[in-house]
């Protein structure tokens, strides 16, 4: 299994945010080929010192790291990374690992 993070920043309006995010960019990624899980955070994401700084992290699940290669390249890929500029302006990080359960 193999995992993509995105962790995005605090924006200057979460309700604008969240309404974005939920009704636009999620359908969108919900279409990428291979995509076996989607989870987001709910509520403050913590640090050890309290609220951190991140507002909101989605995990994506794929069988691979070329499963994940394979499904960026996708239209359907390009077309959700594209869409990125069109409301994270605060930032977003996006990482990805294979994982193991241990």
């Amino acid at each position: 299994m193999a995992k993509l993070y995105a962790i995005y920043q605090q924006p200057a309006d979460a309700q604008a945010f969240d309404r974005y995010y939920y009704n636009t960019h999620v359908p969108l990624a919900k279409k990428i080929p291979g995509l076996r899980s989607y989870e987001v955070t709910r509520g403050d994401v913590m640090g050890m010192a309290g609220k951190h700084g991140v507002y909101l992290v989605a995990t994506l699940g794929f069988d691979s790291m070329a499963a994940i290669g394979a499904a960026m390249a996708s239209p359907e890929g390009q077309a959700t990374a594209a869409d990125l500029a069109n409301f994270a302006s605060a930032g977003v990080d996006v990482m990805m690992g294979e994982t193991a359960l241990i």
